[in-house]
């Protein structure tokens, strides 16, 4: 097994205050949800070129514990991780009882920690390869395991940890490299310090080593000055778009750019860009409305789950420009993770067993939503 520690970086810190917009605190609770029926044994058909209907969701898989990651094989299946118990689960679309497919070692749960992001190489049908993001006893780090069995192997390890704050989402972009995105891990200077892979997006080759082209040479670092990244989507043109929680005022989306600094700590929301030195945000919410988690893009809107907001925003895309997000699916409670389906169905996954939601029969739960 690999082991490899960037940069020197601190194994663990401490929690500070400024967690508001994690989810934590009030809920806006709109009571039981839409009873999508019994668990689905069957799908309705989807069309990659067309939209998700969100008003024809169907429930996939209920009674999940605290689902987090969430990522599809190319024969449409989906793996979905368990945040606290380690296990990641195989669902089939209507395809019966969610199975166990592996339970990644080393797991510690804890707060906001344990297993989180989950994404499926590029090259799946050659290598078998998964990987996934995860909260160990020191630090944050990223392993890849087979699904036909053997021990995982740690190819990035060395992010900062806390109860709070440790980001968590990983993806492959259209370039073939692993995208990541890390919290501050309540350490806010460390977003700034371009030598701590924490508050950052980080852009890595398939074996964790940082990928050629980044905005300096040997360093795994794309952008810099985030709080807590939970969500990475790219645009048909392949542009990034991600995901930010705020403090105490707004949280964000942001067109991110090689190298950019989006601000954090110095600014939250839109602000002063001090002469081009900090990038603003596309569009803000306040805390209150959104603490975003996982982000998806098709059919020309990005989908974004809110946690403490307790809806699905629906925001239209114009090239590099975001429209007038509107608010769907108040009622399931928080929405963790929203990922689209080979079939062009959006996946929606719920988060209301994670100790801060008010647990619905049947929570948490998987849903799909036919494109059509």
């Amino acid at each position: 097994m690999r082991y490899r520690m960037w940069a020197g970086s601190a194994l663990a810190v401490l929690l500070v205050a400024g967690t508001a917009a994690c989810g934590n605190g009030d809920t806006d609770a709109t009571g039981p949800g839409p009873d999508p029926g019994p668990v689905a044994t069957s799908t309705a058909s989807s069309s990659p070129s067309a939209a998700p209907d969100l008003d024809a969701g169907e429930e996939l898989a209920r009674g999940i514990d605290v689902p987090w990651g969430l990522a599809f094989l190319p024969g449409g299946d989906a793996l979905v991780a368990e945040r606290n118990t380690g296990r990641v689960l195989r669902i089939s679309p209507g395809g019966g009882t969610p199975g166990e497919v592996t339970t990644v070692p080393g797991v510690t749960a804890g707060g906001e920690g344990g297993l989180l992001g989950l994404a499926v190489s590029p090259d799946f049908a050659d290598d078998d390869l998964v990987y996934a993001y995860f909260t160990a006893a020191a630090d944050n780090r990223i392993v890849r395991f087979r699904l036909d069995g053997g021990q995982p192997e740690v190819v990035f390890s060395g992010i900062p940890k806390a109860s709070f704050h440790n980001g968590g989402r990983i993806a492959f972009g259209p370039d073939g490299m692993l995208y990541v995105g890390t919290g501050d891990a309540g350490d806010t200077g460390s977003s700034q310090d371009p030598a701590s892979p924490a508050g950052k997006i980080l852009r890595l080759t398939p074996e964790g080593e940082p990928a050629p082209g980044n905005p300096t040479a040997g360093s795994p670092v794309y952008s810099l000055g985030h709080r807590n990244v939970q969500g990475l989507a790219w645009d048909p043109e392949g542009r990034l778009f991600a995901t930010e929680f705020g403090q105490n005022d707004v949280d964000e989306v942001n067109l991110i750019e090689a190298g950019r600094n989006y601000g954090w700590p110095e600014v939250e929301g839109e602000g002063d860009t001090a002469g081009g030195r900090y990038t603003n945000p596309l569009i803000t919410w306040s805390t209150r409305e959104a603490s975003p988690s996982g982000m998806a893009i098709t059919g020309g809107n990005a989908y974004v789950a809110a946690l403490r907001g307790e809806r699905l925003w629906v925001v239209p895309l114009d090239g590099d420009r975001l429209g007038e997000p509107s608010a769907r699916l108040d009622g399931y409670g928080r929405l963790r993770t929203v990922q689209v389906a080979p079939d062009g169905a959006l996946w929606v996954t719920t988060s209301n067993t994670d100790g801060r939601g008010d647990v619905r029969d049947g929570d948490d739960r998987v849903l799909r939503f036919p494109a059509r």
